[in-house]
């Protein structure tokens, strides 16, 4: 192995920022190295991390390794300790070129960890034609103000720091011009964006800047949103801006009221429903998303009910659905908690009510039309992308990665819409 394999745990925004860390890391030449990109969302996220850590030194004697991420922000001695890791480096250090630079293997001190509460800017990072070179993501904001009581995050990102509007039009203008036709703002919490910048923009008014300022952009997208912090611009760009993709992905978390004040949430169960129904009906194209905790402490099976009934009373479609897992350090690992084969069967029961709501959003899209960006094609001419509501789609007939393409809806199969390119 020569150039630095990284292994990337848990969210979107990890993913990203590999991306940047494999840049720096190759910019420094660090060779025959293994960089662990970890996650701390929950403890078996963890334990996964520790486990690969312990077999790639099993596979590769040889080889450095160096690991970072939420998890080695939280607890660096527990990796530093691990007798298969060579350095620890913090989550605000991850991000930083000098990092990877000033890396000495034959030192014999491994952690290099700062307080990440006391980070207060978050630096713009560019990446040329990620995913596929078609989509690109860019970070506009980290860290989180809030303190859900399942939540290790806060100390593993520090507080909530947005880039400034500026230079986020500035790196999409970018990416505009290299030829990508799809941008995602990304972040952990991503509708507190700006307090924390002069003026205290909001992520509405940030959000208007980029489709003002790039009119070349075709397709802008939001990553995981807040709907209770959404603003008033923002919500009139959701419901009414054909350049902002109708597909929100919410961070729900649960369908039950009790459940979500012991999780500290700072919506209803109503508050979720309101928003989603004056969405759709200002735009019925709208496809919504959701993020459910199954199992948390004190759920009862009423409890799990009213977040099951929660997929039909929000049109929710593409869940993710998590099981709870304790997380040492938070409030509701000290919470009366719910039986592990009872969590894993309420995930089991909701996962499959998401199912069914994909299979009748796919059904909805049979012998209908839409654009879809196309993301790679196969040695056979057969395209992948996603369609405006980020439905799946593989596609037959004369196409290019990268292009947006009108497409007709055929058939669906694994969770997949078949299509073909259409004249009009």
């Amino acid at each position: 192995m020569t150039k630095p394999e990284i292994i990337t745990f848990g969210c979107r925004l990890n993913i990203y920022e590999s991306e940047i860390i494999k840049g720096h890391a190759e910019e420094a030449d660090l060779k025959n190295t293994v960089i662990f990109n970890t996650c701390a969302v929950t403890s078996e996220a963890t334990r996964q991390a520790r486990q690969s850590i312990r077999r790639i030194r099993r596979e590769r004697p040889d080889c450095n390794i160096v690991v970072t991420g939420c998890a080695a922000q939280i607890d660096p001695k527990a990796f530093g300790d691990m007798a298969e890791v060579n350095k620890v480096i913090g989550n605000a250090e991850k991000l930083s070129a000098k990092s990877y630079q000033a890396i000495d293997f034959k030192s014999e001190e491994k952690i290099q960890v700062n307080d990440i509460m006391s980070v207060r800017e978050t630096a713009g990072h560019l990446i040329d034609g990620f995913d596929g070179k078609s989509r690109a993501f860019i970070q506009i904001q980290n860290g989180c103000d809030h303190r859900c009581t399942f939540c290790i995050i806060p100390y593993g990102r520090g507080n909530s720091r947005s880039v400034p509007m500026g230079e986020v039009v500035h790196q999409i203008s970018h990416l505009v011009e290299k030829g990508l036709k799809e941008v995602v703002l990304t972040g952990v919490d991503l509708t507190s964006y700006g307090p924390d910048l002069p003026g205290n923009p909001n992520l509405g008014q940030l959000v208007q800047s980029i489709l003002k300022n790039v009119p070349a952009l075709p397709r802008l997208r939001l990553s995981s949103i807040d709907s209770i912090e959404i603003d008033e611009a923002l919500l009139e760009i959701i419901t009414s801006e054909p350049r902002l993709m109708p597909h929100m992905h919410l961070s729900l978390q649960a369908g039950d009221n009790m459940i979500l004040k012991r999780m500290k949430r700072r919506h209803s169960r109503e508050d979720a429903i309101k928003f989603t129904e004056s969405v759709l009906k200002k735009r019925p194209e709208m496809v919504f998303g959701a993020d459910i905790i199954t199992g948390f402490p004190t759920e009862t099976e009423k409890m799990f009910q009213n977040s099951l009934n929660l997929v039909d009373d929000c049109n929710l479609t593409f869940l993710h659905v998590f099981p709870y897992s304790e997380r040492e350090g938070t409030p509701a690992a000290k919470m009366p908690p719910v039986q592990k084969t009872i969590r894993k069967e309420r995930a089991k029961r909701l996962r499959e009510k998401g199912d069914l709501a994909i299979s009748h959003l796919y059904q909805s899209l049979v012998g209908k039309k839409g654009n879809a960006l196309i993301e790679k094609v196969d040695d056979n001419g057969k395209g992948f992308g996603h369609l405006e509501n980020f439905v799946p789609i593989t596609i037959d007939g004369d196409i290019n990665a990268g292009q947006i393409t009108r497409v007709k809806m055929s058939d669906f199969e694994n969770g997949v819409m078949k299509g073909f390119v259409s004249s009009v």
